[in-house]
Parts: C-alpha cells; structure tokens; sequence
C-alpha cells in the first residue's frame, strides 16, 4: 500500500481544473509576445511571415490581438479531455468527422485521438467504421 495520500484521478482531476483555469483569462500582453514571433499559419507554405511581420501597424496587431484573447477565453473546456489522452499516451489527430444540418450548420463534431503506434490504414478505418454507422442510422 502506497503512502500517497492521493489517487492518479485526484492529479487527472487537478491537472484539467489547472488547465482550464489558465485559459479563462489569459494574459493580453503575453499572448502578444507570443504572436509577435510566431508564423501566421495561412503563410507557412510562402513568405513565412509572423504576426509582427503581418501586421507591423500596432492597431492592427492589436486588433488581431483582442480577437484571439477572444478565442481562447470562448473556447470549449476540453481540459479534461486533453489531460486524459496525454496519461493515457493517445495522440489528438487533426482529422474529425463534422455532421451538419440540412441548413448547413454544425450539429456534431467527433475529435480523435489514436495510440501512437496505430498505423494510419487502421486510423481510417476506424473513423471510417464511426462515419458509416451515423450515415446508416
């Protein structure tokens, strides 16, 4: 018998509430610095510009600034998700499975998260599996 006091769901359960509470109300200045360095995505594949490079206007900068402080702060509480999968060594995929209405609207959206080892073949298998069953039901 162990002289810990504490259950690995008691670290799970402290380590999701952490990581939920550091995005309810990030530092403005801080994620600034961050942009400032880093490659704006949709310019990776020309120039490889960064935020500061993008927007060498300081309004504009912090107008982009605000809008993902605004992101981050409205996001999904997935910390216990996250946490989850990286104690259990599962690895989010980029990929997931969206089902609209007939309007067009986002209804569901299935993530996945996949064993490192698992080799893509069976990771399209599996979503395909997933994929069929909702479009037959």
């Amino acid at each position: 018998m162990s002289n810990i006091p504490y259950t690995n769901a008691d670290l799970r359960a402290e380590a999701a509430d952490q990581h939920n509470y550091l995005t309810e109300d990030p530092d403005f200045m801080g994620i600034g610095e961050a942009m400032d360095d880093s490659i704006v995505t949709s310019t990776e594949d020309g120039p490889n510009l960064t935020w500061g490079d993008l927007l060498p206007d300081e309004d504009a900068f912090n107008d982009a600034q605000k809008k993902i402080r605004t992101l981050i702060v409205g996001a999904a509480d997935v910390s216990k998700w996250a946490v989850h999968l990286g104690a259990d060594g599962l690895e989010p995929i980029n990929t997931n499975l969206t089902i609209k209405n007939r309007a067009g609207e986002d209804r569901v959206r299935l993530h996945f998260a996949f064993a490192p080892d698992m080799d893509e073949d069976k990771r399209e298998a599996v979503m395909e599996v997933i994929a069929d069953a909702i479009r037959q039901s």
